[in-house]
């Protein structure tokens, strides 16, 4: 009973913040077509909103897949993506606000207020992909059950379940470790 009433805000709260996120994400990035920008190009309260909005939707993402997934353990593959996914919002705060924080490309003083350039795009974009691939990896990880579902990589099998790694072999009479694959029909 209390376990289905936290699912149930946890669910509440990933609509909540997803709701947040996409409303402040869409109204950064289209207030000139809007009429809300108080500052002709994407000034710097935009871009917090936007990175606001991002975060957001990440950990609503976040809050939502684990949600789903019951009361099983997390595997060092979901690990990696809930880390991986935090790198990539601290790459696109670091790129989204360099000017302000002084390692920017437009932090001279003939520049009247920050600049949004290339480069700050190019990392957002690179840190949006980071955060995708964090969500994908954690969405692909084990789940409810007691492998991975990428447990293929690890050990060799293709999709009809035959191994396709050699197998190591021990000659104990030349002390030696051979590699020899096994002997199959088709292979």
């Amino acid at each position: 009973m209390e376990n289905e009433r936290g699912r149930s805000l946890r669910r509440t709260i990933a609509a909540v913040l997803s709701a947040v996120g996409l409303i402040l994400s869409v109204l950064s990035l289209a207030a000139d077509y809007l009429g809300l920008d108080l500052t002709p190009g994407f000034g710097m309260v935009q871009m917090f909103q936007l990175l606001v909005g991002i975060t957001c939707l990440t950990v609503a993402i976040f809050l939502y897949v684990s949600d789903s997934r019951k009361d099983a353990p997390r595997s060092l593959q979901a690990d990696i993506g809930i880390r991986l996914a935090a790198t990539g919002l601290v790459f696109a705060y670091v790129s989204g606000l360099a000017d302000l924080i002084r390692i920017g490309t437009h932090i001279a003083p003939n520049f009247e207020r920050p600049y949004v350039g290339p480069l700050q795009l190019g990392g957002l974009v690179l840190s949006v992909i980071i955060i995708f691939v964090g969500a994908l990896l954690y969405y692909t990880s084990r789940g409810t059950h007691q492998t991975s579902s990428m447990e293929f990589l690890l050990n060799g099998n293709d999709e009809s379940g035959q191994h396709s790694r050699p197998e190591l072999t021990v000659d104990t009479s030349a002390s030696s470790v051979q590699a020899r694959r096994p002997l199959t029909g088709d292979r």
